[in-house]
């Protein structure tokens, strides 16, 4: 694993900003509130997933496969579907637009 394992985790990581940016636009939220907690709730998940269900793993699959690749993306998934949870969450909270 090392700096190219990363990227998808770094690229994602970016496109969740933007995302939880975006979202906060089109719903009149808090640009920067939504922003900033998409980020966090992206890393903090993928940093708990990794450590959690990668690290143990880790030592069952052989150095260098496609299943060590596979076991080494699994926090992005992981992190993404936080994301989407918790933006359906924040877009729920926004009061109706008719009230």
């Amino acid at each position: 694993m090392g700096e190219k394992m990363l990227f998808l985790a770094k690229l994602c990581g970016i496109l969740t900003l933007v995302w939880f940016y975006l979202t906060a636009k089109n719903h009149g939220g808090p640009l920067i509130n939504w922003s900033v907690i998409g980020l966090i709730g992206y890393w903090l998940t993928w940093w708990l997933s990794k450590m959690l269900i990668v690290v143990p793993l880790a030592g069952m699959v052989t150095k260098h496969s496609v299943t060590e690749f596979l076991l080494t993306q699994l926090p992005v998934f992981v992190a993404l579907a936080a994301c989407y949870l918790i933006r359906k969450k924040l877009i729920s909270s926004l009061p109706a637009a008719g009230q």
